[in-house]
């Protein structure tokens, strides 16, 4: 029996007259894992047609099914019989780098997990204050040819930054307001993106990358989103053309924002490129990176930037740049979440077995999304695997 998109479960125990199974939260957790209703019914040894009944609400599955959704679904039995919590509002377009047939299930997934990290950082809003958001909004239309570079100084000055390098780019956007988190997608082309929901700004890193330097430059290409590209609609970036202009003009700020046009040419002098380690070192900026920018700024020739260009290839270091050791310039990593958790927890208004039973999400995902360390929500937990319905 389907009743607004709910379908009554058999009871665990006689006397409670049935529990709510969600079909949505079903569909949910299968995206979350990229599995198709096929690849899920082979799991549980059910047909694709099963799945697809689960997930309109057409059908029930019995306790044995459900208990083997539970495991192959890596979430607790309360996820499939909880609504979604509160979120702060609408959401924005989220912008991934690519687009096309096949980065739906990445970006199903993502947008999944993106509606689980909101609804944490929603959880603590009750409990403790956010930094105020602080991003503000410029359209690159009333800008002239060189507008993304004034942009980004003017975002500098909004933020009372100078001109020279950031120490940590993470530390400066969540003082800000914007909310963060890493979840890194193993084996899937993801590095990061970024969304409003209502009046709170998010930005989701996906990569696994592991050089510092890369992940800042991914931060402020995600921060020239929010900053420039709040009112696009989703369906607009379905334009590869459209898409690759924006994702080039946040590429653009971001450049302008780490290395900024009245202070970095100071400091460069020469096109060799043993020149621009010690840059990296100070700016905090890849390599590659830099020499885009001189390109942008016109520091130097197309004859030299190409030179560059091939001697980073020539000196293998497209994927792996000298000081990308993370002992050397260290990944930064997310913290307000992590000291939401803790405020709330010293100040008694709610515990690690509080915010489990306020957000039905497998525990280690919870961990992951508030940089917390593992086992604050799952020691001494029983595997989620453990059948409750008999």
């Amino acid at each position: 029996m389907t009743t607004n998109n709910i379908v009554h479960f058999p009871a665990a125990r006689p006397d409670r007259g049935g529990r709510l199974l969600i079909p949505a939260r079903v569909r949910d957790a299968r995206k979350f894992l990229r599995l198709s209703q096929e690849e899920l019914g082979d799991r549980i040894g059910v047909t694709r047609q099963a799945i697809s009944q689960f997930e309109r609400g057409d059908r029930l599955p019995d306790p044995e099914t459900f208990t083997a959704l539970v495991s192959a679904l890596e979430q607790p039995p309360g996820f499939f019989t909880s609504e979604d919590e509160p979120v702060f509002g609408q959401s924005t377009t989220r912008f991934y780098r690519k687009f096309g047939s096949d980065t739906a299930r990445r970006r199903e997934a993502c947008d999944t997990y993106a509606g689980w990290f909101v609804q944490v950082a929603k959880a603590f809003d009750r409990f403790v204050n956010y930094p105020a958001v602080k991003v503000p909004q410029y359209d690159h239309a009333d800008f002239g040819e060189d507008g993304i570079d004034e942009i980004a100084e003017r975002v500098r000055s909004d933020w009372g930054l100078g001109l020279g390098p950031i120490s940590n780019v993470l530390a400066l956007l969540e003082s800000n307001g914007v909310i963060a988190c890493r979840y890194e997608m193993a084996g899937e082309n993801v590095e990061a993106f970024s969304f409003w929901n209502g009046p709170r700004p998010f930005i989701f890193m996906a990569s696994e990358k592991k050089a510092g330097v890369r992940t800042r430059f991914d931060l402020a290409h995600e921060l020239g989103h929010l900053v420039m590209h709040r009112h696009i609609d989703s369906s607009e970036i379905e334009d590869r053309t459209f898409l690759k202009e924006i994702e080039r003009q946040a590429d653009r700020f971001a450049g302008a924002f780490l290395l900024p046009k009245h202070s970095f040419p100071n400091e460069v002098f020469t096109p060799r490129l043993d020149a621009f380690v010690e840059l990296k070192r100070r700016w905090r900026v890849s390599i590659q990176a830099m020499i885009y920018r001189c390109s942008d700024l016109g520091i130097f020739d197309e004859n030299q930037i190409l030179n560059m260009r091939k001697q980073v290839s020539f000196r293998k270091w497209r994927t792996q740049e000298p000081l990308d050791d993370p002992s050397l310039i260290p990944l930064e990593s997310p913290r307000l979440l992590t000291r939401a958790f803790d405020l709330a927890a010293e100040s008694g208004k709610m515990t690690a077995d509080g915010l489990k039973a306020a957000v039905q999400i497998n525990p280690r995902f919870i961990e992951a999304m508030c940089n917390l360390k593992k086992g604050s929500l799952t020691m001494g937990e029983p595997p989620i695997i453990e059948p409750t319905l008999k």
